[in-house]
């Protein structure tokens, strides 16, 4: 499915420009409304989630499934380990040593109590500004195979109703009241604004519609997809468009800053606005999903960095960070060619570690591919290696069952 791909590079790309210190940070967020890129990674690898998982449930069982979302898990944790240790050793010093106040404001609460900072943010409860996103992804890989799993045997609609009654509670402060409570029962010291900035109980609401619809998906063949009403996709059309050119007209905020509606558009809260834009969009996607496909131009470079998610994404974070404490925030003293440079080399960087990641699976496959020759070649006398006839029994046995 190259068109996902191209989609998720798309976005690692529009993350790095919004992330990276430059003048072209405000113009390239939220160019398609008041929709960031972070909502669209979120509902795809939500949306891939479902369609791979629910096929290796159809294919080899609940266990299988499970155990393919923990190892999922585990290589994202430790991702986002590994980040930490880099934000907390070499980025710590350079922004100590430069001396730079952004990135030492980033981590400042790192830099009061190394000790329960670090042991926290391993625990996933202090999560610094740029390394928030991955700690969800963990949380929302852990509890798929559940919801998975209800989902596939009992339907989805009592799922999709908790979710959304999670997210609406979070419009009113839910994940504040539970922090509260959590403080007062085990003294937890981490401040509330250092858990990070995305609001897990509404951003679930993403996730699982993403997961559903993957799933619904693996099971539904596209041309037994009912399509969408003619009204649903000029409803869709006209709310797209409308935030479109508001986005563009008044920056990056709908109303001035400091008014109160601007919640409704809020980021962190998935405020109802926002969604109602970034489901619209979705719709218009869905809907004209063939016709893009047929008359877009294919990107090979995006769809190789989409490809690589999650390895991009680190990487983008280390770029940012590394730049950061380099050049420092973006003033209007600093030379545009700078700017230019900065971001271009930036790009260049991540399509190579997407390179060299799909190399890596490339020559692994190739490793796979090759195994059974081997094996085959030193096989016994019956003509068949016990290796191989061992595997051909279980797999028999998997089929009777």
């Amino acid at each position: 499915m190259w068109e996902l791909d191209a989609v998720r590079g798309l976005m690692l790309v529009l993350m790095l420009s919004t992330h990276l210190p430059t003048k072209f940070a405000i113009p390239a967020s939220q160019p398609f409304g008041f929709v960031s890129a972070a909502e669209g990674f979120v509902m795809l690898s939500a949306y891939m989630a479902g369609l791979v998982y629910t096929r290796r449930y159809m294919r080899d069982g609940i266990a299988a499934m499970h155990k393919a979302f923990l190892r999922r898990a585990l290589v994202v944790y430790a991702c986002q380990a590994a980040c930490l240790l880099f934000l907390f050793t070499l980025i710590a010093v350079l922004g100590l040593a430069i001396p730079q106040p952004d990135v030492q404001h980033l981590m400042w609460y790192y830099l009061q109590q190394p000790t329960t900072a670090f042991l926290s943010a391993l625990a996933l409860i202090y999560n610094p500004p740029l390394l928030d996103i991955l700690p969800i992804y963990v949380m929302f890989m852990l509890i798929s195979p559940w919801v998975l799993s209800i989902g596939l045997r009992h339907g989805w609609r009592a799922i999709l109703a908790i979710s959304g009654l999670l997210w609406f509670a979070t419009q009113f402060g839910l994940s504040q009241s539970l922090y509260s409570w959590l403080v007062d029962l085990t003294g937890l010291p981490v401040p509330f604004s250092e858990t990070g900035a995305f609001e897990t109980f509404g951003w679930q609401l993403l996730w699982i519609f993403g997961l559903w619809l993957g799933s619904t998906h693996a099971r539904v063949p596209p041309e037994q997809r009912r399509p969408f009403p003619r009204l649903l996709v000029l409803g869709a059309a006209v709310i797209a468009g409308t935030f479109l050119v508001w986005r563009h007209l008044t920056g990056q905020a709908p109303f001035p800053d400091g008014d109160p509606i601007n919640f409704l558009w809020d980021k962190w809260h998935l405020g109802p606005m926002r969604l109602l834009n970034f489901f619209s969009l979705v719709i218009l996607a869905m809907h004209y999903d063939g016709a893009l496909k047929r008359y877009l131009p294919r990107l090979p470079f995006l769809e190789t960095m989409g490809q690589s998610s999650l390895s991009v994404f680190c990487a983008h974070l280390v770029v940012v960070l590394l730049a950061l404490c380099v050049v420092g925030v973006a003033t209007p003293a600093r030379s545009s060619w700078l700017d230019a440079a900065l971001y271009i080399g930036s790009v260049t960087l991540l399509y190579g570690v997407a390179v060299i990641m799909r190399s890596g699976k490339a020559a692994a496959t190739s490793r796979q591919q090759a195994r059974p020759a081997t094996v085959l070649a030193g096989a016994g006398p019956g003509g068949t290696a016990p290796g191989v006839r061992a595997a051909g029994e279980r797999g028999a046995n998997r089929g009777g069952r």
